[in-house]
């Protein structure tokens, strides 16, 4: 019932120098290819991807990628939420002004009539 390869044993070489080297982690001979490079646009990507796909292409890690998801519609509530409260606010203000300018266009009525 096991799906897994069989576990390869390490190979180990002699360097030049006499040190030993897993050959696993030696770096490749560059192959050159006539295929096309992937070329990746970030810019195209949605607004909350793009922090991640520049966190991961620049190999920062996880903790980028995971900041960019907590954070980001943390920030976009937070101003939403601040939004919310201007806009409240900017209309208490006009209603405020509204009935200061109402009464006193009333108490300058009455005052004009009296003096006549």
């Amino acid at each position: 019932m096991d799906h897994l390869p069989a576990p390869r044993p390490p190979s180990v070489v002699q360097l030049p120098d006499g040190t030993p080297a897993y050959t696993d982690h030696l770096p490749t001979t560059c192959q050159p290819t006539n295929a096309v490079p992937q070329v990746v646009h970030v810019h195209q990507a949605p607004p909350d991807r793009t922090v991640q796909r520049l966190a991961l292409g620049s190999g920062m890690g996880a903790g980028a990628v995971a900041a960019g998801v907590y954070f980001g519609p943390l920030l976009v509530g937070a101003l939403t939420a601040i939004a919310a409260n201007l806009a409240i606010l900017a209309l208490v203000a006009a209603v405020c002004a509204w009935g200061v300018v109402t009464v006193v266009k009333s108490i300058g009525d009455k005052s004009s009539r009296k003096t006549r």
